[in-house]
Formats: structure tokens, sequence, C-alpha cells
């Protein structure tokens, strides 16, 4: 084309362009480290009007550069902010593909990708990429991560002061049993004048005739009534025990309460509890989707189901007198309620009911029937007077109630207490310098088992997640946790569940239409097989295993479709959580390929046939997932650093252009709270924590980088936090400062400070969510130790100040891959000296190698060390061809 005809040709566009409204062109040049070689340019959303190289060939769009310049002339270009902007690709065939938004090229912050060693900056910007690199870098910008690792490492209290305060009601129950009581005193949540009682079964709120089939709950007071203070401590029984402790200073008056729930008549032993079927306790769990064949299932259930004795909850309030003047009291018994449903109060039993046999409560005060539902005492200086109720779950007899009248507390209260205590027996010691992470990990056990419901001795469990019936994903964390605290029964049972409801092609996927359960499920099935060798019951179980994994095949040949080349082909396609994005998920695919290589290596163990043919498909599936990752990374937009830099990106799934977050389309994408939740809880880093990418992979360093610069606060993802798995990366990287970072961060923003239950979301929905719990729980274990291949890490990313002086950690009976573990550090730096102590309780299963780092509170480097070899870089003591047990002692 003449030169004539080239300026003819650009009026025209730039006519066409003004006239129609859309921005005019952005011409820009590519400067690389390295001469390119073959490529070409591409463009979405806008013309390419020519390209231009004084080293190098040109033909229409594709370019071979002997220089490291590249000229890019655009036409018709949409650089306004909004959706459909101007992408332009760059396609190597030797070095790395990128894309970029048109709008975001500009010469005071050039897109600088020195991973890929190339540079994009407006055409008149005569540097070359050594000169942007070194122009980024004299700025002495920091990335987020970098920011982190300048500072003291982050604690609980440094972060609580950072964060928003999250006070959750409180659940009490006995454990297998659906029957539990939701407990709410005066917190943020609660919108009504009074402390809140609310009946549940399992995640549903009780409804009974007398309540018109509305939400039972009932109401009562202490004090005064709600003034300006917040003057109600909580607590647990002992730090940990589901048993719930108040103190309310109303002035001179403290009220101390006490509550807990217990069986009516019979004795609160492990040897007495009988529980609920799943089936039943999944029927009143929101988002559990039957099959017709499970609904008959259902019914049969329901018909023979024997409901144990009356679920109680016992309340006692010790009111005093703290001052030096007579002073009046205040309390309200339990009113069912707004005020509107019809009851009546017996003065002379103390009793609230519906009608003579249907009493839902006995209120007492010092133990006598209550003279009447409101009372004010005066009481003088030092005066206690006790104010009781129990609150039956649901309606009861008059001859149960003159009954429950009678039981006494004291007796109740202690079989509570040594009932708890019989369940904690079984689990594995943790005894850590910080108290409240120490009282989390019991508490947090016990939480976990309050809503996992079902048939005792032996029947299977669900382990529900909050409100809701368990969730091949969302329960991991609860089973995984069960192991690792040598819980290995109900580990098994909970396991199960998902089993028991598989459906007949081999699917397993029960909550709200999430495809990922199979996947997961299978991947569970291979870490139970590896803390435990179960060999007997994964036989037994082979059928169905191998059942699901045919149904994953036969699902991914589905998509082996040549449209789907470079688009997900090979790659399962689906929703992964409530968004109706049914897409080739990278999440999907990493948990699917995660369960089906975990099932490999059960084969390969038990020397199984099936093993070649899934081992085959699955190195295949592998090349097919990081093949749709890389054209992904190729096609989506770069974004900025905090350093500079410039770092390319990958969507969630194979058919979005961009992260979801960047709303590069038309579309609405705010969901759960944010616009993050496609990217930074549900997208592509799952692939490292589903060992589709090695954690070492540039990818997956890059992929990690810009999750924390774009998706995250406080190095904490936003709505729901504990579905990020970058705390999982930052823990296996051994990056210290981050890991402690995300870790208080996130449970300080999350978890009640005073009872330890976790909301599910930051802008508190879903009360008692044992998915976060238990992920916290599960940080909490990879803090203390966790496995990588042959090689177990000890202490590889707790806080320093858990080595002060005097200090200890001791863990008795943890289990791992390795079986069980005997862990003890004690700190006598005053000496110092550091003594640390490991044992291997199953000598079949040794690692090869046991690291364990000790940083010294002070960053001190050791100057001896007995039992191992020093990396003082890392802070680690080395035992090579460990042998069982390992004596270290480290000299400062």
């Amino acid at each position: 084309m003449s030169e004539k005809c080239m300026k003819i040709l650009i009026a025209v566009i730039v006519f066409i362009s003004f006239f129609s409204g859309k921005a005019f062109s952005q011409d820009f040049v590519i400067r690389w480290k390295d001469a390119p070689g073959k490529g070409c340019i591409k463009v979405r959303n806008g013309n390419l009007l020519r390209l231009k190289t004084s080293e190098g060939r040109i033909d229409l769009n594709n370019f071979n550069l002997k220089g490291n310049s590249l000229q890019v002339f655009m036409a018709d270009s949409h650089n306004d902010i909004g959706p459909n902007a101007t992408v332009v690709t760059v396609e190597l065939e030797k070095q790395k593909s990128f894309s970029f938004f048109l709008r975001d090229v500009q010469g005071e912050y050039p897109i600088c990708i020195p991973n890929y060693g190339v540079a994009v900056l407006p055409i008149d910007d005569e540097r070359d990429y050594s000169r942007v690199l070194h122009d980024v870098l004299i700025k002495k910008a920091f990335n987020k991560v970098d920011i982190i690792n300048r500072g003291e490492e982050m604690s609980f209290e440094a972060a609580a002061s950072l964060v928003r305060k999250m006070d959750v009601p409180i659940w009490l129950g006995i454990g297998r049993d659906m029957r539990i009581f939701e407990l709410e005193d005066e917190l943020e949540t609660n919108n009504l004048e009074c402390k809140m009682i609310r009946p549940r079964l399992s995640g549903t709120p009780v409804r009974i005739a007398e309540s018109n089939n509305q939400d039972l709950f009932y109401r009562y007071a202490l004090g005064r009534g709600v003034g300006v203070r917040n003057n109600v401590k909580r607590s647990l029984d002992e730090g940990i025990l589901p048993i719930y402790h108040t103190i309310m200073q109303d002035d001179d008056i403290l009220y101390k309460t006490t509550s807990f729930v217990s069986y009516g008549s019979t004795d609160l032993t492990l040897e007495n509890l009988k529980g609920t079927d799943f089936y039943i306790s999944d029927k009143y769990s929101p988002g559990r989707v039957f099959t017709e064949e499970q609904k008959e299932k259902l019914k049969e259930k329901e018909k023979s189901e024997d409901v144990q004795d009356d679920i109680i909850l016992y309340s006692r309030t010790w009111i005093e007198n703290s001052g030096n003047v007579p002073r009046y009291a205040w309390v309200k018994a339990p009113q069912v309620g707004n005020g509107n449903w019809k009851y009546f109060y017996d003065v002379k039993t103390g009793a609230s009911a519906f009608s003579e046999n249907r009493i839902f409560c006995i209120s007492k005060i010092n133990n006598q029937p209550m003279p009447n539902e409101e009372m004010a005492m005066l009481l003088l200086p030092g005066q206690k007077v006790c104010f009781e109720f129990r609150l039956s779950h649901t309606p009861i007899s008059k001859e149960k109630a003159s009954q429950l009248f009678s039981y006494s507390f004291d007796n109740k209260y202690d079989e509570c207490k040594a009932f708890w205590h019989s369940k904690l027996e079984k689990a594995a010691k943790i005894r850590l310098p910080e108290p409240r992470i120490q009282n989390m990990i019991s508490a947090g056990l016990l939480h976990l088992d309050l809503i996992t419901y079902g048939k005792e001795p032996d029947g299977t469990l669900a382990a529900n997640v909050g409100i809701y019936s368990p969730i091949g994903t969302e329960s991991s964390s609860i089973i995984q946790f069960y192991l690792s605290m040598g819980w290995v029964d109900e580990a098994k049972r909970a396991l199960m569940y998902f089993f028991d409801t598989q459906q007949d092609n081999g699917l397993i996927a029960n909550y709200s239409g999430y495809m990922v359960e199979t996947g997961a499920v299978l991947w569970n099935v291979g870490e139970y097989f590896r803390y435990t060798n179960d060999t007997e019951w994964i036989l037994k179980l082979m059928p169905k295993i191998l059942k699901s994994c045919d149904y994953l095949m036969k699902w991914r040949d589905e998509n082996k479709r040549k449209d789907l080349v470079g688009k997900g082909y090979g790659m399962i396609d689906g929703k992964v959580a409530d968004p109706e994005d049914n897409f080739h998920q990278f999440m999907l695919n990493g948990y699917s390929y995660m369960g089906l290589k975990r099932i490999v290596e059960i084969l390969d163990l038990l020397n199984k046939p099936e093993a070649d043919k899934y081992n085959e498909e699955l190195l295949q599936w592998r090349k097919d997932i990081k093949e749709a990752l890389t054209t992904s990374l190729e096609l989506s937009p770069v974004v900025p650093l905090g350093n500079g830099m410039w770092s390319p990106t990958a969507p969630p799934w194979t058919e979005a252009g961009s992260p979801r977050a960047l709303c590069q389309t038309v579309g609405s994408f705010w969901s759960h709270g944010t616009f993050t939740i496609a990217d930074g809880l549900l997208g592509p880093l799952y692939l490292v924590f589903c060992e589709v990418l090695d954690i070492s992979d540039d990818v997956s360093k890059m992929l990690l980088d810009y999750h924390r610069e774009l998706f995250y606060q406080g190095n904490s993802a936003f709505s729901q936090p504990y579905y990020s798995v970058h705390n999982w990366c930052q823990a296996k990287l051994g990056m210290v400062k981050p890991f402690l970072n995300t870790y208080y961060t996130t449970v300080a923003a999350t978890a009640d400070r005073q009872t330890y239950s976790f909301w599910e979301h930051l802008y508190k929905m879903t009360p008692h969510k044992t998915h976060e719990e238990a992920n916290f729980l599960m940080d909490t274990r990879r803090m203390l130790y966790m496995e990588n291949g042959d090689t177990l890490d000890v202490f590889k990313v707790i806080p320093r100040k858990w080595i002060q002086n005097g200090k200890e950690i001791c863990m008795k009976n943890v289990n791992s891959y390795f079986g069980k573990l005997d862990i003890e550090m004690k700190s006598m730096l005053n000496d110092g000296i550091v003594n640390v102590d490991i044992e291997c309780l199953d000598s079949k299963r040794l690692p090869s190698t046991v690291k364990v780092r000790i940083p010294h509170p002070e960053y001190q480097k050791a100057i001896k060390v007995e039992g191992g070899i020093y990396d003082p870089e890392n802070e680690t003591v080395i035992v090579n061809n460990f042998q069982g047990k390992a004596l270290i002692r480290l000299y400062f």
C-alpha cells in the first residue's frame, strides 16, 4: 500500500471512530530483553492497523524479529473505562505470550513484565527494556507481601486491633443429635430487645403448631435492659467445652450464667448417645438435594426413627449484689416468640406452657417455682439469688415437666463436663505457648463434633458445615482434622456419608448442584489411606471408588471435543459453589485430578490392575489442564503489582477472557459480598493446591503474587476468606510472616473472640460455620507439622514468640502420613538452650528426613547444634536418615 493510500485509510478510520463515539487509536511499542523471534499480534475489541520494525520481517499481523523492538499501530480502539475494552495479545512461538488492555499503556507506569523480559510503552517512548526495568526498580516500590516481610510478625492482638470484631451466636448440643440450641446475648447481630434462644433441627429452625408454623424462638432477660454499655462477657467452660458462661455487670448487680445442653431423664454418657440418622438430619440441612431414590429411603427412615430422650437447655444465673447498699435485680423467664403467640405461665409450678400437656420451660428462683414471669428483687450487699430455667427443645408433658423440675443442676452440669472430656480423651493432646490458640484447637474439635450427626456407635456420620449438610469440598477440612487429632473412626464414618449417598453412575453430588464433590471425596479417601493404611476398608469400598473414577473418566471423554481445543479440551465442566458458573473451571478440574491421583496412588500400592489405566488418563488430564491454563495466561490481560511490575493473570475458567473481577465483559460479577469471589476464592490458584502445578513452579509463584495484590485485604480474602488456598501455599513455601499475617488476620476477623465460633462470611452470615473453623484448625496443624514427600516439616511457620524463654510446645499422639507423632519443644533461652524431642510411633512409616525450624525470638543463629545439621539461613535443623527418634539441642 502506498503512503498516500495509507494516509487516506487512517483518515477514514479516524472519521468513523469520531462519529461512532469510539475512542481514537493508541499506538505502542513492545521492547523485549531478548529478540522474541516469530510471533503475531491479535486484537480483541479493536483493530490492528500495521506493524513496524527495523530489524526483522513483517507480514500483516505476523512478525519475525531479529531485534528487540516492535512498533504497533492501532485503529478503532476502545480505551474508555468499562467493559469490552481493547485487548492486545502478543503471541510468540518460543517466548512467553501475553495480553494487556490497550488503555493500560502509558509511560509513567509502563507495562513491565520481568517474568517474561518485556515492556510495553507508548509509541514515542524510546527507552529499551533494561532502562524501563531500571526506572521501575529505582522507585523502590513494594508488593504487599514485601511490606509484610519488612515488618514485624503478626500476632492475634495486633490483628484484632486492625480488623472487624465478629460476635457469633453460640450453638449448644450434645453431638450426633440434630436437636441443638442457638443462644444469642446482646450481640450486634441481635435486633430484638432480649436474650434469644432458638431451637434448631440441624440447620433449620424448629416450627410447631403453636408458633403458627413460624420459626420458634424464646426471649428472656437479666438486668434492667439494653443500655449504652456492652456489659456482657462470654466464654466457654475451661475455655474449650461447649458449656456457655456469661458474666453481666449491671452497675452493682452481677449476673453469672452457666448454660449447657443435656438429656432429661437419661444420663448423658457416650454409651447412652444414640444420635440422629444422617438422612433425617440432611432433611433439615439447607441445600441438600435428594434423588428420587433417596427421597424414598428418607421416608422409610423417618418411619422407623426412634427419638431419644428429650433434649433440654439447662441455664442457671447466680445474681449477686456486689455493691455497698441494697440494690434491685431483675429477671424475665423465657417467653415464647414476640409476644403474639398464646401461652400461659403457672406460678405454682414455674411452668411456661401452650397447654397443660405442652410445657416448654420450667423456671425457678432459689430452687422454688418462680412466682411470676418477671421479677424485681431487692438484694442486700453480698446477697445472692439463684435463677434457673430448663427449656425443652420441643414441648413436653406435665409428667416430664414435673420430673425436669427436680433434676439437680449441679449433677447435670458435672455430667455434661465429663461427657465432653471423655470425647477429648480420645483425641491427640496439643499444648501451645499461646493459650487462645491452644483452647481453639480443643474447642474447635468439639465444635466440629457438635454438628457431626449420625447414629452411634458405628453409623455413618454427616460432617455438617454450619447449617448445611456435608459438602465434598467443605467437609474435607473437618475430616482431615479428625484424622490429624486421631479421630480415625469418626473420619472414616464421615467419609462413608458420601459413598452412602453416591449415585448409581458414580457421581457424588449432594449439595445445591455443586459438581466438585466427586473429586474432593476421592482426595479425602486418599488422605484417609495416607494416615491409616487401612487396606481392609479401602478394599471393601473399592467398587464404589472405581465407580466414581469411571464417572470422572466418562465426564472427561464427553469434553474431548475439537471445538474445545485450547478452550478446555478434556476438562470437565460444572459449577463449584453457589454462583451458577457452569464452565470448565480450574478448581473443578483440580479437585478431580487430585482425587484421581490419590486413588492411583492407592491402586499402585495394592497392585491393582486399574492403576495403569487411570494413571495414563491422569497424566493426560494434567497436560490438558496445563495447556488450558497456558492459553488462559496468554489471553488474560496483565495487571500491575505494588512494586511497579506487571503480572500475567488467569481467569477462573477457560471460557472467561480475564479475571472476573476486572469486569472485562458486560455482566454482573458481584456475588457473596465481593467482586473477587470467582477469582480469589474459586480460581486458578487451586491448581497449585490440587497438585496440577508444583508449588515451586514459576507459574505458581506468579499466580500467588497477583492474587495477593488484587484479591486480598490484609493478606486475607474477602467474603468467605477460608475458601482461599493462598495460606496453604505460603505454609508450603515457608513464607513465615505472610503466613502468620493471613493466619491471625483471618481468624481475628472471622471468629468470635470469646467463644471461638466462626461466621461463614465477613458480613455475618451463617453462624457456627465448621468449614471455616476446620480450615483454621488445619492451618494450625500445618504451622506445627506438615508432610512434604518423605520429609516431615516441624514448626515451619510458627511465630518467634513461641520460642521465648520458658515456652513449651507439646504434641502427643498427633496423627500424620507417618503415623502418630510425639513432639516436644522446651525453650531455656536464659541458659542459651532450646531442646526438641521427636518420636514417630510407627516404625514402619518413618520419614526419611525430619526438618525442625527453631526461630530465635531475637533472630539469633545457633552457635552449636546437636542431633542434626543446622541450616542457619532457614533456622532449621535437618535430621537425615531418621530412625524414629531425634533428640535435638540448639545452643545460642
